[in-house]
């Protein structure tokens, strides 16, 4: 099962997982484009809002009633705002929902069946942003710190009854999120903008094993490391990039 499947990363991961012979329950909010992702790799479309109590039931539901029973969650849709303390409420409201609830919405559904059944693997994309942060975008950069934050609880508690829980954590993508992000467009693309496709690749081969995260962009670990071991050396380099953001040095 892969939320947010019409575009992107997540239409990249259904198409990876369907063309390895998985059957896949593809679902968006953008019904026409999820339908056609589904005609062109042989999955079955439920389009719909993933994110809502309401939504996720549905869908689960539908899901289920294809497949009979759902292995793998591939919790992939998310949205950005691309701003500061002057977001909104109700656009926090929105990022919060889509970014973090819709995971626990999902997994509250999921988990019990899989504990029935002694197992499931449910997969987040996050983002690095969830590892370290998102400059000119706070709604996101929390959402994300709060996606891996539920992700890390959901696999500290049920792992040793089999249930696998990873986060997908890259850095730039070529994405529509990408194109739309303006000024911070060459932050984001500094380790290279990867692929869509490449990002499902890498989804692909961390289903051979238990690892917690999965890093496309594999600088991200060195980034982390450095975060960990030295806040404020790091605080300070990020406020450089801020600096520099500001003055519109960054290309």
């Amino acid at each position: 099962m892969v939320t947010g499947a019409g575009r992107g990363i997540g239409r990249a991961i259904a198409a990876r997982m369907a063309a390895d012979g998985a059957r896949v329950v593809v679902n968006d909010v953008n019904a026409d484009a999820v339908t056609a992702v589904a005609a062109e790799i042989g999955a079955h479309a439920v389009p719909g809002n993933a994110a809502s109590a309401e939504g996720a039931a549905a869908l689960v539901s539908a899901a289920t009633g294809h497949l009979g029973a759902i292995d793998t969650w591939f919790g992939n849709a998310g949205i950005s705002r691309f701003a500061g303390l002057d977001t909104p409420d109700e656009d926090w409201a929105d990022v919060l929902d889509v970014n973090v609830l819709a995971h626990v919405r999902a997994a509250r559904l999921l988990v019990p069946d899989w504990l029935e059944r002694g197992g499931g693997r449910y997969v987040v994309t996050a983002s690095a942003a969830g590892l370290l942060t998102m400059l000119g975008d706070a709604s996101y950069s929390v959402s994300k710190h709060g996606a891996v934050g539920f992700a890390e609880w959901l696999s500290a508690t049920y792992r040793h009854r089999g249930i696998v829980v990873q986060a997908i954590c890259p850095q730039g993508v070529k994405t529509d999120m990408l194109s739309g992000s303006g000024p911070l467009t060459g932050l984001l693309s500094h380790d290279t903008a990867l692929e869509p496709a490449d990002v499902a690749e890498a989804a692909w081969r961390a289903q051979a094993d238990e690892r917690f995260l999965i890093l496309p962009h594999p600088e991200v670990a060195g980034y982390y490391a450095g975060r960990a071991s030295d806040p404020d050396r790091w605080l300070a380099g990020m406020n450089k990039l801020q600096r520099r953001l500001e003055e519109g040095g960054l290309t």
